[in-house]
């Protein structure tokens, strides 16, 4: 069985341009018929966005029976945070604090997806939508939050597992803590050969390869970053595609 996964830093669908499209952003997801999309930067409730829910605008205009949304941030008025869309049932979500000290409050959603559509006995998969701090030392302890937390499933049991999301993580400084401590595999360090991760950020002229897949239990079909020209002015950051395939019983 094979699905595909966007993940998007929405910038809460405000452009380059500064002007609030959310059709732009659904127009560019709906172009890669995702079967899950990771979202990051959501509002709900803020007057930016003109208050609405966008997990659920863009969730009933994409057509996913299925969302959530994680708040990370509190406003004057609204949240923002992580929203998860997905096709298949939500079986359990929780948000998980990243927030260190006195930073920005950051978070991690946790969300288990029954990825055969039956949430009572079918397979699950086991997804991490996050979005890390600006500082290296701030990433490097919210890496450890995480990974430490009741939800990440222990080396070697439990279903397969992504973790997906923006990192900010400009020089791969936790791609160790991933592929050696913790046995994923990166999706995004490219597919011609070389090893460089794909470049996302700014959208309109990518120097930094801040969103990233790792994944493990499962098998990577294909991945790209978005290339529409439409993705250069929607959001500061290009979208990421994975296709991955899950190993028969």
């Amino acid at each position: 069985m094979e699905f595909r996964v966007l993940s998007y830093n929405i910038h809460r669908a405000i452009g380059v341009d500064r002007l609030f499209r959310p059709e732009r952003v659904a127009g560019i997801i709906r172009y890669y018929q995702p079967d899950i999309v990771l979202l990051q930067e959501v509002d709900e409730g803020v007057p930016r966005s003109r208050e609405l829910n966008l997990a659920r605008e863009l969730a009933t205009a994409l057509g996913f029976e299925h969302y959530k949304l994680g708040a990370n941030v509190s406003l004057r008025k609204g949240t923002y945070g992580n929203a998860t869309l997905s096709r298949f049932p939500i079986v359990r979500e929780r948000n998980i604090d990243l927030t260190i000290g006195a930073h920005k409050r950051r978070g991690c959603q946790h969300t288990t997806l029954a990825i055969d559509g039956d949430p009572e006995t079918g397979r699950t998969v086991e997804v991490f939508n996050l979005h890390l701090g600006l500082s290296a030392r701030e990433r490097d302890q919210q890496a450890g939050i995480l990974v430490r937390s009741h939800e990440f499933p222990p080396l070697g049991e439990g279903p397969p597992c992504i973790v997906a999301g923006d990192f900010n993580d400009w020089r791969s400084r936790l791609r160790p803590i991933f592929t050696e401590v913790f046995c994923f595999a990166c999706a995004t360090e490219g597919t011609t050969g070389d090893s460089l991760p794909m470049r996302t950020y700014p959208s309109f002229s990518p120097r930094g390869a801040l969103d990233r897949f790792y994944y493990r239990d499962l098998e990577l079909v294909r991945a790209r970053r978005c290339r529409l020209a439409l993705s250069r002015v929607a959001s500061d950051h290009l979208p990421i595609v994975a296709d991955f395939r899950l190993a028969r019983r």
